[in-house]
């Protein structure tokens, strides 16, 4: 199988992760999506040498992906090559913040390494959350809380037939790669002396490809504007999920469990 023909089957993949029925797929998209942002909003609000009292906060992700069905270990494996990215955010600060913090043993601990493995942390954080709502969720359930925020029907079309048909790009990609590969058998990758024409051939494939589409939907009734069929109502779950994470956030946010805990342990 092609790396193409992968990530298409990885997105797929995604996409059935949302539709099983488990207790979190049933929670209402908007309360999913709210809790999601709160989320990511008291993880950025650490500071950058708060290492120790960003910790706690992997409880979750660590909750949700059980609940949830979800390998940790094969969701990491999907954003192996956004995760990197993150990781190298911060790579600089120990060259950069060379501020003696503490010492295990006889290693100095600086500012510059603990400001480094909060971002890290920070991004793994945010990134594991945004999959979370992907997986259990759904992108059309995504746009349709979207609607309910008062977001522009422009915006979230955008949106939902980005990510629709971003495997439409992908295939016509892979046929192109495919078609290249026939013509020069035994040629690891493209040369990059037609990079421009490769390129040029998917543009106007993917126009074409396009317009057949927006044809379609234009038969179908489209006029601009996304048109949801599952419209579910909250019920007593969602609010009572919403508010058990509500609390245990902030007070994740307000309690340094960790130093409490280590001025426990030292007594």
């Amino acid at each position: 199988m092609s790396k193409i023909n992968n990530a298409i089957f990885e997105i797929h993949e995604v996409d059935e992760m949302s539709q099983k029925n488990t207790v979190i797929n049933q929670i209402h998209p908007l309360i999913k999506l709210f809790i999601t942002l709160i989320y990511i909003g008291i993880v950025v609000s650490y500071d950058k040498y708060d290492l120790f009292g960003l910790l706690p906060l992997f409880v979750y992700p660590l909750i949700v992906f059980n609940l949830a069905e979800i390998k940790i270990i094969k969701s990491l494996k999907k954003l192996r090559i956004v995760l990197p990215i993150v990781c190298l955010v911060g790579i600089l600060n120990p060259f950069f913040d060379q501020t003696n913090m503490m010492k295990i043993g006889d290693v100095a601990i600086t500012g510059g390494m603990i400001s480094m493995f909060t971002l890290m942390i920070k991004g793994i954080y945010t990134l594991m959350a945004s999959f979370l709502l992907i997986a259990t969720t759904g992108i059309e359930k995504i746009g349709y809380a979207l609607k309910l925020l008062r977001i522009p029907s422009i915006m979230i079309t955008q949106l939902l037939l980005s990510y629709r048909y971003l495997t439409v790009l992908m295939n016509e990609a892979n046929t192109v790669f495919e078609a290249y590969t026939l013509r020069a058998p035994g040629q690891k990758g493209v040369t990059y002396k037609i990079w421009g024409s490769l390129i040029g051939q998917l543009l106007f494939r993917t126009i074409d490809r396009a317009e057949n589409i927006y044809d379609s939907m234009v038969l179908r009734g489209f006029n601009g504007e996304y048109f949801f069929e599952d419209r579910k109502k909250t019920t007593y779950l969602d609010y009572l999920y919403l508010g058990i994470w509500l609390f245990i956030l902030i007070a994740l946010r307000l309690i340094n469990i960790m130093e409490i805990a280590y001025m426990w342990l030292a007594r």
